[in-house]
């Protein structure tokens, strides 16, 4: 089939990547260090916004969709590089589970394969129907799965009805968008902070469910509308280079996180300031190995092996004339 023009990336979206990645490691560090168990007291009580979880699989199910366009345009069968993208991420996700049990890779394929990959074969009015139905019950259950699930079918609705393409075009949008979800925020903490005394517990965790998806909305259109500002270069500049090498930098953390807590036997797990510096340390690390080598290739080199498990055929990794 003819090969279409390389679709101009979509900076906005690298740039939520990098957020979220520094959003991630900072919310699972002490998980990691002491394999999923006893972390240091929360800053925030009983309530800690989690805003990796929503945001990552809001942007997978956007790249999933953003990746069917193209494999549509190049190949006879795009549904097969599809399903042997989620295989591989599958494979991927098994190995780093023998590092780090909560490892979020093989809910992301699993859910991918039952999920995101049948919808495929539904119209997006389909879609857009079942991720509404989805993502509410997913709150009132606790997430898990469901609100993957959900997220996913969002962010594909968001590719196939146009939205993604205009999404760094508009202020006035996310603008408007963010206040809406800032609202609902505040309205779900009230009701979180004021629940009486024997109050349904199934009640007071979808308040503080939907508060946490509602915050990362609120994050999201914030940083949508600060890329149309004079902020844009540094956050591009900060961002970016995490976002576009995120599969790397999500399993190389893990490595790191584990060598500084059982190598160098930094108190991570006992030690929230401790926790802090390390991630701080890593993200510098990552941050600055990513955009030397960004300088001189495409891609990350895990990004690199996946995208040849997904096309079935190895492409170069360096940059033309390099």
């Amino acid at each position: 089939m003819g090969q279409p023009p390389r679709r101009p990336r979509i900076i906005a979206l690298d740039v939520l990547r990098g957020f979220t990645l520094c959003e991630i490691l900072l919310a699972n560090i002490q998980l990691i260090a002491n394999s999923g168990t006893a972390v240091a007291t929360q800053p925030m009580g009983d309530w800690d916004p989690w805003l990796g979880l929503p945001i990552f699989s809001l942007l997978f199910g956007i790249g999933f969709s953003l990746l069917l366009d193209s494999a549509a345009h190049r190949v006879a069968r795009p549904r097969l590089v599809l399903l042997r993208r989620l295989l591989a991420l599958l494979a991927i996700g098994l190995v780093h589970l023998l590092l780090w049990p909560g490892e979020i890779l093989t809910k992301y394929a699993l859910v991918g394969l039952l999920v995101l990959l049948p919808s495929t074969w539904l119209p997006r009015w389909a879609v857009a129907g079942i991720a509404a139905v989805l993502v509410p019950v997913a709150l009132i259950v606790g997430g898990g799965p469901l609100l993957i699930a959900g997220l996913f079918l969002l962010g594909s609705a968001l590719v196939r009805y146009g939205v993604i393409e205009q999404v760094e075009r508009s202020t006035r949008g996310p603008l408007l968008l963010g206040l809406l979800f800032a609202a609902g925020t505040a309205a779900a903490l009230w009701v979180h902070a004021n629940r009486p005394a024997g109050a349904d517990p199934m009640q007071s965790s979808f308040a503080s469910n939907l508060a946490d998806l509602l915050i990362a909305g609120v994050v999201v259109c914030a940083l949508l509308v600060l890329l149309r500002t004079p902020l844009r270069p540094a956050l591009r500049a900060v961002f970016v280079p995490l976002g576009r090498m995120a599969l790397t930098n999500y399993l190389t953390a893990t490595l790191l996180v584990l060598a500084a807590g059982h190598l160098l036997g930094l108190p991570i797990g006992q030690s929230l300031r401790v926790a802090y510096l390390v991630a701080g340390t890593i993200l510098t690390a990552q941050w600055l190995f990513s955009s030397l080598w960004l300088r001189r290739y495409r891609q990350g080199p895990v990004e690199w092996l996946w995208r040849w498990a997904t096309w079935a055929r190895r492409s170069s990794l360096g940059r033309a004339g390099t």
